[in-house]
């Protein structure tokens, strides 16, 4: 399944790319798709690219959402669930 998840832009790249973070775990994304994107901001990310900006307040109501979710699903399935998975080392990708 592939959600739409606030991450935070913590660093803005070349070629209108930025680094967003959740939980400790950073991404390089598309942000052609935003305008004026700012550091700190959060922005909705899907599919590897920045569609959305969301104030704060939202952004930590949707990432509260997701883990009660997850907490359910890890309850009643005992299988864990990441709402942003690491990036794949080149070594791992196929």
């Amino acid at each position: 399944m592939c959600l739409a998840v606030p991450m935070q832009l913590v660093a803005m790249g070349a070629d209108e790319t930025g680094t967003v973070e959740l939980d400790g775990i950073q991404h390089t994304i598309g942000l052609m798709l935003i305008e004026e994107p700012k550091i700190g901001e959060y922005l909705l990310i899907h599919a590897g690219y920045a569609i959305e900006r969301l104030d704060c307040a939202e952004a930590e109501a949707r990432l509260a959402l997701f883990r009660t979710l997850a907490a359910i699903h890890r309850q009643e399935t005992g299988q864990e669930v990441l709402l942003v998975a690491a990036p794949l080392r080149p070594e791992t990708r196929r």
